[in-house]
């Protein structure tokens, strides 16, 4: 018998945060009849395997810190046990699931239909979706969404390689490492390496240039490298690994072989080895051919414009499939963009050219210290506007936490850094470092959205005593 077909206006691939922020605007808001099919999780890898569980561990290891400088306070407390990292995995994991179901009832409550299964295109407009029992549906859309996110890495061309886990995997441990080996540059390998170290794990992060995060501000690069390695994150510059192994003699542990220009050639035992090498986009299996969707680069992306719009006039592309900018909050504004113009400008015609703006999108690194960055690294502004074309601001202060300790004994000093661009001192790029980097950017991104000023900054009273207040003071 041939598969039962289901027509909708809007078919959304994908059930992460930006699929599903599409798919409520254009039915709850426009009245679309749309579908959503995901074969995994509602909510995606934010949810899941990525930013919100990566929080709820930032918010452990924050509180290990402070339990650390407790007695500078004069509270004198012993633990009476380690860290229970099962039963807090247990919590966290159920904070996860809670929202997998807040996530499905928010679509009933905007009737968008659910389909749990993996889908692939048999055509332009014709998508067969796999469902949990084998069976097979297939779905006729007017329109395509495709927001089905992106997956880990592996290095297969290192032996052993399968014995380590990726970033989804370290989600699934029920035990916290003893010794880790994180390897990887990027945001993902710095904040799992902060957490680990923070929490009690001997951490070892394998680089493979001389810092990391280069994608940032080189400020950024700096200063949080010379954070970790004051700290005891054991880091290795411009590394390589060759080969991973069992140990024989140790049930569970492994020796990872490398090589480092600070450390040399080595093997490193260690009970967990974590891949953070980076993403690529989730269509291995999705039939792009078939729907003449075109694909932009090794790592699997789809070409889209501005609109979000593929090489197919009926079907879009958003989120880390796309890889513009991948961060959660992005690709539900690019959602809700999107369908706006699909199905809101019949309503509203100013929607008719409704996207979402890509340029000074705020970004947070969870690291220990947290990173917050917007706009233009310093580099990027003098390739625009020339050396003579900017001035730069810049302090570096200890924050009021750290007034009653030794010097010995104080954590990571603040370090803020503004661009500014033209005779108007345009504020241009703002990078901090330090603690409550991510609340303070939130603020401060709204006004260099708006095009904010030296001048603009400089006429904000500060709130004393706060770290804040130096982006407002700084000379």
């Amino acid at each position: 018998m041939a598969p039962v077909a289901k027509e909708c206006d809007y078919l959304v691939i994908g059930g992460g945060s930006g699929g599903i922020a599409s798919a409520r605007r254009a039915a709850g808001w426009y009245g679309a009849k749309t579908i959503v099919v995901e074969s995994k999780r509602l909510g995606g890898t934010c949810v899941n395997v990525g930013c919100v569980p990566k929080k709820v561990t930032w918010n452990a290891a924050s509180i290990a810190d402070t339990m650390k400088d407790a007695h500078h306070y004069g509270f004198n407390f012993q633990e009476t046990a380690p860290f229970d990292f099962t039963s807090f995995k247990k919590k966290r994991d159920a904070y996860v699931h809670r929202l997998n179901g807040i996530y499905e009832r928010n679509l009933a409550n905007d009737k968008v239909e659910y389909i749990h299964g993996r889908a692939h295109f048999v055509n332009p407009h014709e998508v067969e979706v796999v469902l949990d029992d084998g069976s097979k549906t297939t779905v006729l859309a007017k329109k395509i969404l495709i927001a089905t996110g992106g997956h880990p890495n592996l290095p297969t061309d290192i032996p052993g390689y399968e014995h380590g886990i990726s970033s989804d995997g370290f989600f699934d441990l029920d035990k916290q490492p003893k010794r880790i080996a994180v390897i990887g540059a990027g945001y993902i390998a710095v904040e799992m390496a902060g957490m680990l170290h923070a929490l009690g794990t001997d951490t070892h992060l394998f680089i493979r240039q001389d810092t990391f995060l280069r994608p940032f501000d080189p400020m950024i690069q700096e200063e949080v490298v010379r954070e970790y390695e004051r700290q005891g994150v054991k880091l290795y510059k411009r590394s390589k690994q060759s080969k991973v192994e069992p140990v024989a003699d140790k049930p569970g542990w492994l020796k990872l072989h490398y090589s480092s220009s600070n450390y040399g050639e080595g093997i490193l035992e260690v009970d967990t080895v974590l891949w953070a090498i980076g993403r690529s986009a989730e269509v291995e299996d999705l039939g792009l051919d078939k729907a003449g969707v075109k694909q932009q680069s090794e790592k699997g992306l789809i070409e889209v414009d501005s609109y979000q719009n593929t090489s197919v006039p009926h079907i879009y592309a958003l989120g880390d499939v796309c890889g513009l900018v991948e961060l959660t909050p992005v690709a539900i504004a690019a959602g809700r963009k999107l369908s706006d113009r699909l199905f809101g400008s019949q309503f509203h015609a100013e929607l008719k050219d409704s996207k979402l703006d890509y340029t000074n999108v705020p970004s947070v690194v969870f690291a220990h210290p947290e990173v917050g960055s917007i706009g233009m690294t310093e580099p990027a502004a003098i390739e625009k506007f020339g050396k003579e074309g900017i001035k730069i601001y810049q302090s570096k202060f200890n924050p009021m936490l750290y007034a009653v300790m030794d010097d010995e004994h104080k954590g990571a000093p603040c370090v803020y850094k503004l661009i500014c661009a033209g005779p108007e001192e345009k504020v241009v790029g703002m990078h901090i470092i330090g603690m409550g980097a991510s609340e303070i950017l939130q603020g401060f991104g709204v006004a260099i959205k708006m095009g904010a000023t030296k001048k603009d900054f400089d006429s904000c009273v500060a709130i004393h005593p706060t770290s804040a207040e130096e982006l407002v003071t700084m000379k």
